[in-house]
C-alpha cells in the first residue's frame, strides 16, 4: 500500500507539475533554501514553546511559576511559530511540489501538523491557561487530536524509508518519561530501557551480521514496538500514580505528552523528505 498524495489525489497531477513555474513557487524556488531556515526556525520556536507548555502540564520543567502564567509568557510564540511554519511550508512546498506529491513522509507530516494544531489548541493552550483544567468540549477535541496523531503515526509506518524516522518519536518519548518519574519508578524504568538497549545491540552487532536484514529487520521492529509499550505503560504509571499534581489530572498529563511528541514526528517525517 501507498500513501503519497499522487496515490490518492491522482487527478492533481498535471496542476501539481506545474506549480514551480507559476507564482508564488517560481519566485521562492531561487532562495529556497533561505525559505527552509525560516520553515526549520518557525518549527524550532514552536516545538520549544510547546515543550515547556506541555511539560509544565506533566509536572517537570519550569514549576516554579503558575501555568497560566506561563501560557501568558509563551502563547504569542506558539502561534507565531504555527504562522510561519504554514507560510513558509506553503511556499517553498510550491517551489518543491512535484517531490512532496510522490513522497509518502510528506503524507504523514500533512496529518501530524494537523494533529498538532489540533493538540497545540485543545490540550496545550487551552490547559495551561486554565492552570490544567480542560471542559467536556477541550477534551473531546484533544481525543479528536490524538486519533488524528495515531492516524499519522500509522502513515509514517507505511512510509517507505521514511519510516525509520519513528525512531526519534520513540526517543523523545523516552526522555520524557525518564525526566517524568520520580524515585523507584525512574530507577526501574531506566533499569528496564537500559537492559533492552544493551540486548538489541548484541543482537544487532554480534548474534546478526551487519547485512543479515532477513534477522535485523524483525529484530528492529520487534524492539522498537518493546519500547513503545515500556514508555507508554511507565508514562501511564506516573500520570496515575502523581495523580493531580502540580498542574494537571491523568488524562492531560498523557495528552500533553502526546502534544508533544506530535511536533516531534512532524519534525522528523520533514526532515526524512529527502529518503521518498
Amino acid at each position: 500500500m501507498t500513501i503519497a498524495p499522487q496515490d490518492f489525489l491522482p487527478q492533481l497531477a498535471d496542476w501539481v507539475a506545474q506549480l514551480d513555474d507559476v507564482f508564488p513557487g517560481k519566485q521562492i524556488k531561487p532562495w529556497f533554501a533561505q525559505w527552509e531556515v525560516g520553515h526549520l526556525l518557525s518549527l524550532a520556536v514552536l516545538g520549544g514553546s510547546s515543550i515547556l507548555l506541555n511539560l509544565r502540564l506533566i509536572g517537570v520543567g519550569l514549576t516554579d511559576e503558575p501555568a497560566s502564567e506561563l501560557n501568558r509568557n509563551l502563547r504569542g510564540w506558539i502561534i507565531a511559530g504555527m504562522i510561519g511554519i504554514v507560510v513558509t511550508g506553503l511556499l517553498i512546498g510550491s517551489s518543491n511540489a512535484e517531490r512532496l506529491y510522490t513522497s509518502e513522509a510528506f503524507t504523514a507530516k500533512m496529518i501530524g501538523l494537523l494533529a498538532g494544531i489540533i493538540l497545540t489548541f485543545a490540550v496545550t493552550l487551552t490547559a495551561t491557561r486554565n492552570d490544567g483544567a480542560m471542559g467536556p468540549a477541550a477534551r473531546v477535541s484533544a481525543l479528536v487530536g490524538l486519533a488524528v496523531f495515531l492516524v499519522a503515526i500509522s502513515a509514517f509506518l507505511m512510509a517507505k524509508l521514511a519510516n525509520p524516522g519513528l525512531w526519534h518519536v520513540i526517543s523523545a518519548g523516552a526522555l520524557i518519561v525518564l525526566f517524568a518519574t520520580r524515585g523507584l519508578t525512574r530507577i526501574v524504568y531506566l533499569t528496564v530501557m537500559l537492559a533492552m538497549i544493551a540486548a538489541q545491540q548484541v543482537l544487532t552487532h554480534v548474534v546478526y551480521k551487519f547485512d543479515d536484514y532477513a534477522h535485523l529487520d524483525p529484530v528492529n521492529k520487534g524492539f522498537a514496538w518493546g519500547y513503545v509499550a515500556v514508555i507508554l505503560g511507565f508514562g501511564a504509571l506516573q500520570a496515575v500514580a502523581s495523580g493531580r499534581s502540580q498542574a494537571a489530572g491523568p488524562f492531560v498529563k498523557l495528552m500533553a505528552f502526546a502534544a508533544i511528541l506530535v511536533w516531534v514526528m512532524t519534525a522528523a517525517a520533514g526532515r526524512w523528505l529527502a529518503f521518498a
